[in-house]
């Protein structure tokens, strides 16, 4: 971006067909945008949806939303044609075709979007959103620096957007009820929490593919973007797995899994930004087109309590949470005095220490059920109330991550005030938390000042 993007509000007055001849035979809905610049949708408005990244974790998210009578789908963005021509004929009789997400977001038939680019493109989709006052639904990591999760925190506040960041498990029945048990004090004091996320890709990774040829209809400068540019990959391209063995466009697989596994024991111990962050790892075994560690351990201190992270895709072995045949494994495990809890996605299993827990009851179901993550969002936009998974919650699950993977460039631990929200006492890393863009695109560093 070659300049600060300046998106305005715009109302739908002039709202003519949304796409073109074909939409005249479908009822024209009108958004609550209509009455005036900042008004946002009502109740029993239509949510007019585009989504910026036509892989298969965006077009998920659109499918989610998409089923529900209230949203209309508006608008496809992606630098690969054949991708985004795909949703443009799933939902042919309202949705647009755009090669630019500037453009399709400055369109007055859009209310909100989900970004589901790649992790490098999530920062400045998701700010020139906000600027336009457009609500966003951002798949996650939400950013891969320090510096983009503030930013995007700080877009979202100042323009009053409503967002959504993409950890789904967030929204699972298992989850609620392990938040209440952790709160109900049956562990006792719990001075440690550790987390995984394992697999076993080794040796050969995600594979090699010589040819360095985008396919006809793909925007290949485009897709790297901000991001350092490097040969077209077939494999890197192809899904939001094989992203996670790049780091200039993910970050390697502790933000494409830890996301969804820290989420639990920050949410339920009600964790702010950790003060101290430490990383160790490499890549020692795997031999793939990628550039990613293989392996990768985090050490999160905070007032009174640590928490880990450890990511392998070395071994698959997932101690009390599986083992054996290779599979991708994760767990989360709460030490408190009174007894140890591990679990997953779907399961929770106490082991009390000795019989300190004897007697002690299961609490009352307290969190109420989830919508969905997406129907979430959407009748959020419509209360303007941020949902569960807002930039405001999911900073506290991104800055361990980026500040994870900027102490393992560095080969140090990194110090964090959470109180200012910087890095303090070295000065390199401080620099090195706010990225350098590749011309002509430019962070947006007037967001760092809140």
């Amino acid at each position: 971006m070659s300049e600060k993007t300046n998106l305005s509000r715009r109302g739908f007055m002039g709202k003519t067909a949304t796409a073109g001849a074909a939409a005249a035979a479908v009822p024209y809905f009108v958004s609550s945008r209509a009455l005036g610049q900042d008004a946002k949708p009502g109740a029993n408005d239509k949510i007019h949806v585009g989504l910026i990244g036509c892989g298969g974790m965006g077009r998920g998210n659109l499918n989610n939303c998409a089923r529900h009578g209230d949203v209309v789908v508006t608008g496809a963005c992606d630098v690969w044609k054949g991708r985004r021509d795909a949703v443009v004929n799933q939902f042919k009789d309202t949705c647009k075709p755009y090669s630019d997400f500037r453009e399709m977001i400055a369109a007055p038939d859009i209310d909100a979007v989900i970004i589901g680019t790649p992790p490098h493109w999530h920062t400045l989709p998701a700010i020139a959103a906000c600027e336009a006052g457009k609500d966003i639904y951002l798949q996650k990591p939400m950013t891969l620096h320090l510096g983009e999760s503030l930013a995007v925190k700080n877009a979202v506040k100042k323009h009053n957007i409503i967002s959504q960041i993409g950890t789904q498990i967030h929204a699972t029945e298992n989850y609620r009820r392990i938040v209440e048990l952790v709160r109900a004090g049956n562990l006792g004091k719990i001075s440690v929490a550790r987390t995984f996320n394992v697999m076993n890709q080794g040796p050969g990774g995600v594979g090699h593919n010589p040819n360095t040829t985008p396919p006809e209809g793909f925007d290949w400068d485009f897709w790297v973007g901000p991001a350092p540019m490097r040969p077209f990959n077939a494999i890197l391209v192809a899904n939001s797995y094989n992203h996670c063995s790049w780091m200039d466009y993910a970050g390697g697989w502790t933000p494409g899994m830890a996301p969804h596994i820290i989420d639990l024991p920050i949410w339920a111990l009600d964790l702010g930004y950790p003060t101290v962050t430490s990383c160790s790892g490499g890549r020692y075994l795997i031999e793939d087109d990628g550039d990613a560690y293989d392996t990768q351990e985090i050490l999160w201190q905070y007032p009174k309590f640590t928490l880990t992270w450890m990511s392998t895709v070395a071994n698959s072995y997932g101690f009390d949470l599986g083992s054996g045949t290779p599979s991708r494994r994760l767990g989360i495990y709460f030490h408190g005095v009174n007894g140890t809890m591990y679990c997953n996605y779907g399961m929770h299993k106490i082991v009390p220490e000795g019989k300190a827990m004897d007697g002690m009851e299961p609490p009352e179901k307290s969190i109420p059920s989830s919508p969905g993550h997406e129907r979430e969002w959407l009748d959020c936009i419509k209360t303007r109330e941020q949902p569960s998974c807002s930039v405001f919650y999911h900073t506290k699950v991104d800055v361990p991550l980026v500040l994870g993977n900027l102490s393992y460039k560095l080969g140090r631990s990194i110090q964090f005030d959470p109180t200012t929200e910087k890095i303090v006492g070295d000065e390199e890393a401080a620099r090195m938390a706010v990225p350098e863009y590749r011309a002509p695109w430019k962070f947006p560093k007037e967001y760092l000042e809140g």
